[in-house]
């Protein structure tokens, strides 16, 4: 957990604290102060005071002993999101897509050798996964992920599979290196991923980069359906076209949106004159 910096600069104390926050999941929502301790690596006073500092600064709160996160900590992660200006744009987008095809659509990016999703617009149906902003997946399980990896050179390619997976599923054996890279490289070749019920049984997905300004991949959306429901020729010949025009526009937006010349004036107040 923390110490794993190396520069001089590296501040201990932040990392111990983004592992506290890092503790806290889906399986472990509400952790005693032992449990954070125990999970963070660290002792217990030194668990208490960055807990008791997270409390303070609105992150965690406690009672009876238990601590559990706020809803604070999503502006962690949507200061980002929303400094792209990403999900603005792609919200009507997503929406006009499930409204028309019935079927959950998702954007997502990618840390490490996790996907990490960062949008999503959900119908109620009976899918053996449940996924919420935030929640991670591992990348060479899912056809977001597949989208994400394939935009990568060799050497960050590399670099992002020689991370562990913070997702909490167990390694993933479906596959080769070898395997990985022939169906990276069919990836990239036609532009789009599938997952068919590599990451649980009877989840079924294809996927879709998504282009900044410069062309560059740095998200990819998918739409998920239940394989019992919807054949890989129905998911390709029906929804993928959708998807790839959905995914367009909101990349053509984007473009425009990151080329917009702004500039933030910082206001004063002053008091007024006759």
């Amino acid at each position: 957990m923390a110490g794993r910096g190396t520069g001089p600069d590296f501040v201990e104390a932040l990392a111990r604290g983004l592992d506290v926050l890092a503790c806290f999941d889906a399986d472990r929502p509400v952790m005693s102060l032992s449990d954070v301790a125990a999970a963070a690596g660290l002792a217990r006073p030194t668990a208490r005071r960055l807990l008791l500092t997270l409390e303070e600064l609105g992150f965690v709160r406690s009672s009876g002993g238990a601590f559990q996160l706020t809803p604070k900590v999503l502006t962690l992660g949507m200061a980002y999101v929303g400094a792209l200006g990403l999900w603005d744009i792609a919200r009507p987008h997503l929406e006009a897509l499930v409204a028309r095809i019935g079927e959950s659509s998702s954007m997502a990016q990618l840390d490490g050798s996790d996907i990490v999703y960062v949008a999503r617009v959900a119908v109620p149906k009976l899918i053996a996964l449940r996924v919420e902003i935030g929640t991670r997946f591992p990348a060479v399980q899912t056809s977001q992920g597949k989208v994400l990896l394939a935009a990568l050179t060799a050497e960050e390619l590399g670099a992002a599979l020689a991370e562990p997976s913070r997702s909490g599923l167990p390694p993933y054996i479906g596959r080769s290196r070898e395997q990985l890279d022939t169906e990276l490289t069919e990836v990239r070749a036609r532009g789009w991923a599938l997952a068919d019920e590599e990451l649980a049984p009877g989840v079924r997905s294809v996927a879709v980069p998504v282009r900044d300004a410069t062309g560059a991949v740095r998200a990819a959306m998918n739409v998920t359906v239940h394989a019992a429901e919807t054949s890989v020729d129905r998911l390709l010949i029906e929804h993928l076209p959708l998807l790839l025009r959905t995914a367009g526009d909101v990349s053509a937006e984007w473009a425009l949106w990151q080329s917009r010349p702004h500039a933030e004036v910082r206001r004063t107040d002053r008091p007024a004159t006759a």
